[in-house]
């Protein structure tokens, strides 16, 4: 803890002068105080959690009383403060350098998910959007292609790029957005967003998009004005690459070459978001995550009820949700199903175990088909934001024959943020249609709150 009195250079410290030297041994700084669970943080410098857990919070109230002392002095100790302009916007920067701004952002053009989003998709960050295929992400993308256009209640007031590495730009659908939806169709026709401040570009392997976004994105960027660069979506041309790589026998080979470019890719679009202040999103594909299943004992041998497991995808039929079946009074009854899936480890250090905080897919009890976002841990590294587009199927209610498939009536869909630098996390639940996407409220929210 040497970088505490940095911090806070008037912390008194006499209340934990006996954990201090065990943190300062064990290498805890005050970020890692703040950030860490206060047992994992116990446990690495074998000091009680509960003193630990009293010594975060008073940090966290130095913190918060050096910042209302910094306001209501005028920006320092001292006084001295001065206006400069940062990103367009008037911000007050204190004499110690410190800049107190409000993040300059994109509009999804829906209250709510603005909202979750503390105001929209950041400027100068990397932002992804992660969802199984017609889960949303494109009608969420074109959204942005226009909004960026929008003054700065809304936008940037600059032109969008658009790069595909699958099915080129839909203008048809972007001309029906841009039609549609009431904030776009009811601005004057010169405040409109227009399709020809939409650039596109369509790339089919990963040399071409190194290049292209090495020299020609910036200068694209330059010329035209951009304000917003899509990548739609960032996996697809990995997949071929990489199989190719396994299909010659060295997997391991391949793998750890495509985490270094994927890390050299994620570097590279924050370079680009933070020196030419635009905002980067990127789309991404989804696998089914899989995980260890135990057998029914029933259909198990005795002798190898205790040691019997096998691997499954947790997507369906494996899924813990039972559906309806028929009975003699063609009444609902409830089908049974396959055990739930449980973890491989029980090991809170483990990938598996923390993986289900940061891909978007395991924490909700009410979601079973679980995913994984493809390009792994390397990629999620490099982002600031990840937004997950989930889908859930709502079955027809009605009598079933036995043995027969339930039939999916609609999907329920969820905009969740799982993890952002400028927002915390946020669920809204959201439909398409053809203004693009709007959320709506889910069942159950109106009499949680």
């Amino acid at each position: 803890m040497t970088n505490l009195l940095s911090v806070l250079p008037d912390f008194d410290t006499q209340p934990y002068a006996h954990i201090l030297p065990s943190l300062e041994k064990a290498l805890i700084s005050t970020a890692d105080l703040l950030t860490l669970d206060a047992l994992d943080v116990a446990r690495r410098a074998q000091v009680p959690p509960g003193e630990v857990r009293r010594l975060a919070l008073a940090v966290v109230e130095g913190i918060h009383g050096s910042k209302s002392l910094v306001s209501e002095e005028g920006g320092d100790r001292g006084g001295n403060s001065e206006s400069v302009e940062s990103n367009g916007e008037s911000v007050e920067r204190p004499g110690n350098g410190t800049t107190l701004s409000r993040h300059k952002a994109i509009s999804t053009l829906d209250d709510a998910f603005d909202a979750a989003l503390c105001g929209g998709i950041a400027v100068g960050k990397l932002t992804e959007l992660v969802g199984e295929s017609a889960a949303g992400k494109t009608q969420f993308l074109l959204t942005l292609l226009l909004s960026v256009q929008l003054s700065s209640a809304h936008g940037t007031a600059k032109s969008a790029l658009y790069i595909s590495t699958e099915a080129p730009l839909p203008t048809l659908r972007l001309a029906q957005i841009l039609e549609e939806h009431p904030k776009l169709s009811a601005l004057p026709s010169d405040e409109r967003p227009t399709m020809a401040r939409v650039q596109s570009a369509h790339i089919h392997d990963l040399e071409a998009q190194d290049h292209i976004l090495r020299y020609q994105v910036p200068v694209v960027i330059k010329r035209h004005n951009v304000g917003l660069l899509v990548i739609d979506s960032i996996a697809a041309n990995y997949r071929p690459e990489f199989d190719r790589g396994k299909a010659n026998g060295s997997a391991a080979e391949s793998f750890v070459k495509r985490s270094n470019q994927v890390t050299e890719l994620g570097a590279l679009l924050r370079h680009i978001a933070e020196k030419y202040k635009i905002a980067v999103v990127t789309a991404n594909q989804v696998a089914d995550r899989f995980a260890t299943v135990v057998e029914p004992a029933s259909q198990v041998p005795t002798s190898q009820q205790q040691h019997t497991q096998r691997s499954q995808p947790t997507s369906p039929p494996y899924s813990t949700t039972t559906h309806p079946a028929p009975t003699a009074h063609g009444a609902g009854t409830e089908r049974a199903t396959t055990p739930p899936p449980t973890l491989s480890t029980d090991d809170p250090l483990s990938l598996d175990h923390q993986q289900r905080f940061f891909t978007g897919w395991g924490d909700d009890p009410h979601i079973t088909n679980l995913k994984t976002p493809s390009l792994g841990l390397a990629w999620t590294n490099q982002l600031s934001a990840r937004i997950a587009l989930l889908k859930s199927p709502v079955y027809a209610v009605r009598p079933y024959a036995p043995g027969e498939e339930p039939e999916i009536e609609e999907w329920e869909r969820r905009f969740r943020v799982v993890f952002g630098g400028w927002c915390g996390e946020g669920r809204v639940g959201f439909e398409i249609w053809r203004g693009g996407v709007r959320a709506v409220e889910e069942e159950g929210e109106e009499e949680g709150s």
